[in-house]
C-alpha cells in the first residue's frame, strides 16, 4: 500500500530501461518507494539499472517481459503480482520507428503499431485485472502529445500513441469506483537517447520533469497529466486548426 506520505512502496515498470520511467522510479525510491521490478527484454542494460536502483537502497528486481509477445503476458506478469501486492505500474515501453522507412516498409510500420498499441492493449488489461483484484493501485501509461493529432512528420508514431491514450482513458473510466486509478501522461518533446539527433520541438521538456509531473499527478490522484503543462493549451489550440491549414505549420 501507499505510505503516509501517498507514495507506492512497491512498483512495476513495464519497459524498464526507459529513461522517463527510471526518472520516476529514482524520484519514488528517494521518496520512500522500497520495491522495484523492471520488465523488459534480458540484457546488460536492464541488469544496470536494476543494480543503480539497489544502490539507491531499492529491493529492484528483474522480470523477462516482450511488448511483441503478447501471449506471455499473463505468464510473465502475473509472476510479479504472485510475489506480493504492486502499489504502482508504470507503462513505459514504446518506439519511435522512423516515419520514412516505416511508410516505405509497412512491416516496420506495424511493428510500431503493435508495440505502442497492441502490446500496450495486452499488458496494460494484464496489470489492471491484477490491480482490480487487489482492490487498489494506480496504472500510469505513458502517452504522447502526438497522439493529440496526426502529423506528416510522425502520424505512425501518433496514430499508435492516439490508440493508447483512447484506451487508457476508457481503462480507468472502466476501472471507476474498483479502487484503481489510471493516470495519462502527455510528454512533449523529452530530450532522451530516443530523441538524439532529432530537431528539438518548441516546450522540450526532460525524462526528470516527466518523473516530477507524474509524482505530482499521483498526488492529486490526477487521470491526464501534460508535461509542460502550456501544452494542454496548445494541443486545445491545434486540435481546432482546420486541416489545409495545419498541414503549412511547422509542428
Amino acid at each position: 500500500m501507499k505510505d503516509a506520505f501517498g507514495t507506492p512502496q512497491s512498483l512495476l515498470i513495464l519497459g524498464g530501461t526507459s529513461e522517463i520511467a527510471l526518472a520516476t522510479a529514482r524520484r519514488l525510491v528517494a521518496r520512500r518507494t522500497r520495491t522495484v521490478w523492471l520488465a523488459g527484454r534480458p540484457s546488460p542494460a536492464l541488469e544496470a539499472a536494476a543494480e543503480q536502483l539497489r544502490d539507491l537502497g531499492a529491493d529492484a528486481r528483474t522480470v523477462a517481459f516482450d511488448a511483441l509477445d503478447s501471449e506471455s503476458h499473463e505468464e510473465a506478469l502475473g509472476k510479479v503480482f504472485t510475489e506480493g501486492d504492486i502499489d504502482m505500474v508504470l507503462l513505459a515501453f514504446g518506439v519511435l520507428g522512423d516515419q520514412e522507412r516505416d511508410e516505405d516498409e509497412p512491416l516496420s510500420a506495424v511493428r510500431v503499431a503493435q508495440t505502442n498499441y497492441t502490446g500496450a492493449v495486452s499488458s496494460g488489461l494484464v496489470c489492471a485485472n491484477a490491480l482490480k483484484r487487489q482492490g487498489h493501485g494506480s496504472l500510469v501509461v505513458l502517452s504522447s502529445v502526438a497522439g493529440e493529432r496526426a502529423r506528416r512528420a510522425n502520424f505512425i508514431y501518433g496514430s499508435s500513441k492516439a490508440g493508447l491514450d483512447a484506451f487508457a482513458q476508457g481503462l480507468g473510466d472502466a476501472l471507476h469506483g474498483t479502487g484503481v486509478h489510471v493516470m495519462v501522461v502527455r510528454p512533449g518533446f523529452v530530450r532522451s537517447k530516443m530523441t538524439a539527433g532529432m530537431k528539438e520541438a518548441p516546450l522540450a521538456t526532460t525524462p526528470e520533469a516527466v518523473a516530477e509531473a507524474i509524482e505530482a499527478g499521483l498526488r492529486r490522484r490526477s487521470e491526464t497529466v501534460w508535461v509542460p503543462g502550456a501544452l494542454r493549451v496548445v494541443m486545445s489550440a491545434l486540435r481546432h486548426v482546420p486541416r489545409p491549414v495545419f498541414r503549412k505549420l511547422p509542428v
